[in-house]
């Protein structure tokens, strides 16, 4: 035995997260050599082993530092440590990876351009100057070109491209913060482009659209001054009001056009790079018909190499959408691209570094001390969940709008990236990869099947169809218990539970709940006076069809065609709902904010955008969630002529009294809020502010989207107490 094991002590750690991809090994690596420590590193299907052995003291520092000097964009959930017999190792060692086991390894999200990377990509005397697919274990692409786990070269798209000594030199030396960087490359080895980007820039320039081949597929840029331009990728895209994305060079630029906050600056700067969604400021530059229908813009800066280019060409604020057409999954391939994206762009800028998979670019808005998801993707996801307890091995494949599944591995949920809605066969067919691409990745054997009540969504025909034991999970149920999971909260709690629609147990429209949550079970509470949807769907799209319901169902005259007034009175396609996103689109019809929703919640965003910058404190009567009072009491503002800044706000203020007063009631001092309402900024801080000041602790989401995006998390959770 090697004397210095007769006083060595070793010990074996194992990390689970998101640990591998972002440098964690080389950060292993010279720390233990740092410390005098001897051992070794791998990456393994469940995480990152290490083992070190060396005097007691080195291995306590070793332990203390190892978490808090780690890689910034590791994520640990987990640290296992085992004391073993010491066994006399000379030196440390990075091993070659194990994959034996089943993979628990959290998969890293795509990483936006490090500032090392951005230094030596404008530095005329770097060998990589200009060149757009510079990365290292810092940044750059990761779960857009796996395709297996362990996280190494062979199994990532990059395995066709063979590295150069130069290259080799730096992917090998443990010391170079490109060890193992799986998508290194250089000029002489690594993808190329298909135009140069000055090129594109002049195309933009000129008011055409182009067609970028990005980290998780295609965009579609325009120059964002253009009205033109912006009015034909609406036309082509047949997307006439929804707002599109802006990418803007640099924060300078974003202050121009917006109002931030710092912290709203440290998330556009982050290594997730989303979308923010930030208040515009009055003042000239950009086309009015950018931002539609939104009270705020959507903005993004750079997050690749090829972007930071363009964006130094550009100079000027362009529009970034998802490269598809609308309702279609986004193109990834560049055969596809050209066929599928023909009739919308005029020119296409491509690379040949194949894409794994779709990942779109995530939306988060900054609310209530903390960023907050809208949608959940390129940056975040499939970041994994942890949760409280082992889940047995339930696959969840959420709802049919803004759809994403997810799988329980151990102690964790791993969600896919935003799939979308699924009303087209395109987009099922993405949906179906999706599940595929997930279960192939982890090598995960689904045992039941996790899905939404309503019996004709397509992701709950699909679970039917599967041949595994079904568990259907009420809609608002599960997203109550995504906001609980994520919050790491085990109840009893109140939940708030408002969005557009979601399959009661009574088999009508609910979507003004109120639930009581107690060991997973759930008792309704309150909800939203029932009213009718004349002409079923149609009333979806039309908010006008539902005040005249309020008004007929009130005994005033609607004024509505006498076709729809029949509907009503024979009860005849004119469905039930509780939904206080229905109420939203009345209340915008009656105050003549938006009379139509061209896009799921287009006049609930017009709603809030009416409030104005001081908002009054009275509401609008909603006693026991009886909009009665609350129609007449608009009704009479209107014919007085009260600004619609006034009504929009005691409107808002009227759903914060009346949860509140539930709550109160209740006694239960948790209270969730969930459901693809509280989106809106404004209705969720208010609600929150007058909870927390009669003492009641508020959970909102941060983790997954208030919407129907973060609904599988939710299905995966109460499938495993079935």
């Amino acid at each position: 035995m090697n004397p210095q094991a007769a006083t060595a002590q070793r010990i074996r750690i194992r990390l689970q997260g998101a640990v591998q991809g972002v440098g964690f090994r080389p950060f292993v690596y010279n720390l233990a050599r740092e410390l005098g420590l001897r051992g070794w590193v791998l990456n393994s299907a469940r995480g990152l082993v290490v083992e070190v052995e060396g005097p007691p003291e080195g291995t306590r520092l070793f332990l203390e530092r190892l978490e808090k000097e780690r890689p910034p964009a590791a994520v640990i959930h987990s640290r296992e440590v085992e004391h073993l017999p010491a066994c006399g190792a000379e030196d440390f060692v990075i091993r070659p990876s194990d994959d034996e086991a089943e993979p628990t390894a959290g998969v890293q999200a795509d990483l936006a351009t490090c500032e090392a990377c951005l230094n030596e990509l404008l530095d005329p005397a770097d060998r990589r100057h200009l060149y757009p697919f510079i990365n290292c274990t810092n940044c750059g692409p990761r779960y857009t070109i796996i395709l297996d786990i362990p996280y190494d070269r062979p199994a990532t798209t990059m395995r066709e491209f063979s590295l150069c000594g130069a290259c080799l030199r730096e992917y090998t030396n443990p010391t170079d913060r490109r060890f193992h960087a799986q998508p290194n490359a250089c000029p002489q080895c690594g993808p190329q482009l298909t135009m140069p980007v000055s090129e594109a820039a002049q195309e933009l320039r000129a008011g055409r659209i182009l067609a970028l081949k990005g980290v998780g597929g295609f965009q579609l840029l325009a120059d964002a001054r253009s009205e033109a331009a912006i009015e034909r990728l609406r036309q082509r895209k047949r997307r006439d009001e929804k707002p599109f994305a802006l990418m803007m060079a640099d924060v300078a630029m974003v202050r121009r056009h917006c109002e931030l906050s710092p912290d709203e600056e440290a998330l556009l700067n982050s290594s997730a790079a989303p979308i923010v969604l930030l208040k515009p400021r009055d003042v000239p530059g950009l086309a009015p018909n950018v931002a539609g229908s939104s009270p705020y813009l959507g903005v993004m800066l750079p997050y690749s190499p090829l972007h930071h280019l363009l964006m130094r060409e550009c100079l000027f604020p362009v529009v970034a959408t998802s490269g598809n057409r609308s309702d279609e999954p986004i193109a990834i391939d560049n055969e596809e691209a050209k066929t599928r994206l023909a009739e919308i762009a005029d020119v296409f800028l491509m690379h040949n570094r194949p894409v794994a998979r779709p990942c779109d670019d995530s939306v988060v808005r900054w609310s209530r001390g903390g960023a907050s998801l809208v949608r959940r993707a390129r940056g975040y996801a499939p970041l994994p969940v942890p949760v409280n307890a082992a889940l047995p091995a339930v696959l969840a494949v959420g709802a049919h709008l803004k759809n994403t599944v997810a799988i329980g591995v151990g102690r964790q949920v791993i969600l896919s990236q935003h799939v979308g809605d699924l009303d087209t066969l395109e987009a099922r067919s993405a949906f179906e990869r999706a599940i595929e691409d997930l279960c192939r990745l982890y090598r995960f054997r689904p045992e039941l099947v996790a899905c939404d009540l309503h019996p004709d969504y397509a992701s709950t025909q699909w679970a039917r169809a599967s041949g595994l034991p079904v568990v259907a999970v009420q809609h608002h149920h599960a997203h109550l218990a995504a906001c609980a999971a994520e919050n790491s909260l085990e109840g009893p709690y109140l939940g708030v539970a408002w969005d557009g629609t979601g399959y009661g147990l009574d088999g009508t429209v609910w979507g003004g709940e109120v639930f009581l949550v107690e060991n997973q079970r759930f008792e309704r509470v309150a909800h939203l006076k029932p009213f009718r949807l004349p002409g079923g769907e149609a009333a979806v799209r039309e908010g006008w069809r539902v005040a005249a319901a309020l008004e007929w169902e009130t005994g005033l005259e609607p004024r509505c065609p006498p076709a729809l007034v029949q509907m009503l009175e024979r009860d005849v396609n004119a469905p039930r709902t509780t939904s206080v996103g229905r109420l939203f689109d009345a209340v915008a019809a009656l105050l003549g904010v938006a009379e139509v929703n061209h896009f799921e919640g287009q006049a609930a965003m017009r709603l809030e955008r009416s409030i104005g910058a001081r908002p009054p404190d009275d509401a609008y009567p909603l006693p026991e969630g009886d909009w009665g009072p609350l129609l007449h009491a608009i009704l009479e503002d209107r014919r007085r002529a009260v600004p619609v800044s006034t009504m929009a706000a005691r409107f808002h203020n009227a759903l914060v009294g009346w949860a509140a007063a539930v709550a109160l009631r209740s006694g239960c001092r948790q209270v969730v809020l969930s459901g693809g309402t509280f989106q809106n900024r404004y209705l969720t801080e208010k609600l929150s502010e007058k909870l927390e000041a009669e003492g009641c602790r508020v959970y909102t989401h941060r983790a997954v989207p208030p919407n129907d995006g973060g609904i599988a998390l939710g299905q995966a959770i109460l499938a495993a107490k079935e």
